[in-house]
């Protein structure tokens, strides 16, 4: 069986991926981030997940909070069960500048992010991860190598920042495989590719 790939993001009505403040622009995430259904859908995501690709920024944003987040008693149990799960599993980080990967299982790769999947799909494993990398997720839509779309729907217009989905993306088809509101009034979404 082909190794899916799940592009997992946070969006606003705007379609904005951060604020005018630029990439670190996230607090309108946060309360939406942090709801129980929210929280449900990030377990649900990431369990058939064996390898989590990132980006650079996210994987030095991320690899500064999570870790230390899997033995905090005082953590949410969905929150420590997610970081437990990153710090265990493989992490392939693309990026041409990083020389150092310091967190457990992570490994440098300077290559395309197309590349890198259709690489990591002939190797044995469960579904590739992008969490919230939106260079890759671009580049990954751009080459059609998203098998799902995993979006929760922030109920906020940013008036401005980076979109994900930005025009020249090749046109392609998606079906609704689960729809979940969440106590913020956001929306867990998660879209499967249609292909012919």
């Amino acid at each position: 069986m082909t190794r899916k790939v799940t592009a997992n993001i946070t969006l606003s009505l705007d379609g904005r991926v951060n604020g005018v403040g630029g990439d670190f622009d996230m607090g309108w995430i946060v309360p939406h981030a942090i709801t129980e259904a929210s929280r449900d859908h990030m377990i649900r995501v990431t369990e058939p997940g064996t390898t989590i690709l990132l980006g650079r920024k996210n994987y030095e944003g991320f690899g500064g909070f999570w870790p230390a987040v899997a033995d905090d008693e005082n953590a949410a149990p969905q929150d420590r069960a997610v970081a437990k799960w990153m710090n265990e599993t493989e992490k392939v980080v693309l990026s041409s500048t990083l020389t150092e990967a310091s967190w457990q299982n992570s490994r440098i790769v300077d290559a395309e992010a197309a590349d890198v999947v259709k690489q990591l799909r002939g190797e044995d494993g469960g579904d590739i991860i992008v969490l919230a990398s939106v260079s890759v997720i671009k580049a990954l839509l751009d080459a059609d190598e998203v098998d799902r779309l995993s979006i929760t729907l922030a109920p906020e217009l940013v008036g401005g920042g980076a979109r994900l989905f930005e025009d020249g993306l090749p046109a392609s088809s998606w079906q609704l495989a689960d729809s979940t509101p969440t106590e913020s009034g956001a929306i867990c979404l998660l879209f499967d590719r249609v292909r012919s």
